[in-house]
């Protein structure tokens, strides 16, 4: 504001200058007409004092930016405003946050407690009376399995002859022998290593002149595979492989089955009839075949089915 104050006067110092200028300007105007042929040398004059008049004028137009020019040094010594909007938007979501947080505990804080459930569960009440008597062997399968495999075998009807069976005299069969009721005998052997064979016992015996009876019991380890259940099933797989057989399944076992296949098979020039059975038990495994020169019947192997597992 000074500095308006100070330039102010300036312009109207200026001005009378102005007007001194023009009355120079209006006396020569006089010597001009005065002097006639002379105008020559008094033009100059007169283009002199027309420089005065224009310095004088220059003069004031220099006084009017003076002024101008004071203005802006006056704007120039103000700071340059912030925009406030972007800072107002941002104090107002941090006051909306806050309140929110607050608003919201101060909810909570007047709520009822609810109860948590209890960390413990209520105690149980232990049951009178001594232990539990232990499981005689005869029921304690796992004793029963780990004794002799050979006894668990059907035993050989009276009135039968003992038949060849590829189990040795002491009742045993090796897995050697096992892999030779295999079409291919290596790749049975490596299948029963695969199983995690353990032992296998078998008995046979012949009824009348042409019926001849099969039993084997093979026993798995059954640390990473269930074995008896896996021969098992092989053996269901195969025994449906034939059209036309009729299947039953053994009962008190689960899924064992028997099965009588109705179309005869022709071998060294006989014609025989084939029926069989598959289950198992625990870590055991049972097989039975049947052959006979005649139709068998399904009592014949669903009966020796059943009696087998009873001893299991």
């Amino acid at each position: 504001m000074e500095a308006s104050e100070r330039t102010g006067p300036e312009p109207e110092t200026a001005e009378p200058a102005s007007e001194t200028a023009g009355p120079e300007q209006e006396a020569s105007g006089p010597e001009q007409e005065a002097s006639g042929p002379g105008s020559d040398t008094a033009e100059p004059e007169s283009e002199t004092a027309e420089p005065g008049s224009e310095t004088a004028s220059p003069g004031h137009e220099t006084a009017s930016p003076g002024h101008e020019t004071a203005s802006p040094g006056h704007e120039t010594s103000r700071p340059v405003r912030r925009r406030r909007t972007p800072l107002l938007l941002a104090g107002a979501a941090v006051l909306g946050l806050l309140s929110g947080t607050c608003a919201g505990y101060l909810v909570q804080a007047g709520r009822e407690p609810t109860a948590l459930p209890p960390l413990s569960q209520p105690r149980l009440a232990q049951a009178g009376g001594g232990a539990p008597e232990h499981l005689s062997a005869a029921q304690d399968r796992k004793v029963k399995f780990d004794g002799d495999l050979r006894r668990l075998l059907l035993k050989k009807p009276s009135d039968a002859r003992e038949a060849p069976t590829r189990s040795g005299e002491d009742g045993w069969i090796s897995l050697a022998r096992v892999a030779e009721g295999y079409n291919d005998p290596a790749g049975g052997y490596a299948w029963q290593l695969g199983s995690e064979f353990r032992r296998s016992a078998a008995v046979g015996w012949r009824e009348g002149g042409t019926r001849t009876v099969g039993i084997q019991l093979l026993q798995y380890r059954q640390e990473e595979v269930l074995g008896a259940r896996h021969v098992a099933e092989d053996g269901y797989f195969y025994a449906a492989d034939d059209g036309d057989t009729d299947s039953w399944a053994i009962p008190g076992t689960g899924d064992g089955t028997a099965y009588v296949h109705r179309t005869p098979e022709t071998a060294y020039g006989m014609t025989m009839y084939t029926a069989e059975a598959y289950a198992w038990r625990g870590d055991v495994a049972m097989e039975i075949w049947v052959t006979d020169t005649g139709p068998i019947r399904k009592k014949t192997i669903l009966d020796l089915a059943k009696r087998q597992m009873e001893r299991l």
